[in-house]
């Protein structure tokens, strides 16, 4: 993966969560709550998950050797203890956290140079297992993750009678001159 790459996925992953936000936001609240028996069971479940996922992996990040500046509002946020954590039970609370990682995350991707992207990640699993990877693939996974869990949320927002519209990335690609 490239920073220009990067910078896409950063980009798409904004603008992919301001759409699921605006869709979430115009169902009921009862609606966000109840038990679809998904991963993370509700629509907010699934959406809280995305947030404590990317904190999770931002804070790692912020080990990095290069210490990113643009990683340093994420240095003050709570750890979360579990990746089924309800960090925000109201979807305009969780919003404004999902706002705030996402101009994190377009910042620091923007930071990204290819010597940043080929260096061995040393971090920690929740479970304290130790991982070593290059920084390209550990963040391939970070937007991965993303999308398969947005994937998600757009399935059971389709079921309670909402669709998000277009979610591929090709919508964000560029046309090439």
């Amino acid at each position: 993966m490239t920073p220009t790459e990067i910078s896409l996925l950063a980009d798409y992953n904004a603008w992919m969560n301001a759409k699921l936000y605006a869709a979430a936001a115009s169902l009921p609240a009862h609606e966000l709550t109840l038990d679809h028996k998904a991963f993370f069971g509700s629509i907010i479940g699934t959406l809280n998950h995305l947030v404590v996922a990317d904190t999770i992996w931002l804070k790692r990040f912020t080990t990095h050797p290069a210490q990113f500046v643009s990683l340093a509002p994420i240095a003050g946020l709570p750890a979360p203890t579990a990746l089924d954590d309800i960090l925000f039970g109201d979807i305009a609370a969780l919003e404004m956290r999902r706002k705030l990682l996402d101009d994190v995350i377009t910042q620091w991707a923007a930071e990204l140079t290819a010597e940043h992207l080929q260096c061995v990640f040393h971090y920690r699993s929740m479970k304290g297992v130790p991982g070593q990877k290059r920084f390209s693939s550990v963040l391939m996974h970070f937007f991965n993750h993303q999308t398969h869990h947005r994937g998600q949320a757009t399935t059971l927002l389709f079921q309670a009678g909402v669709d998000v519209g277009i979610t591929d990335l090709l919508a964000r690609i560029p046309n090439e001159i």
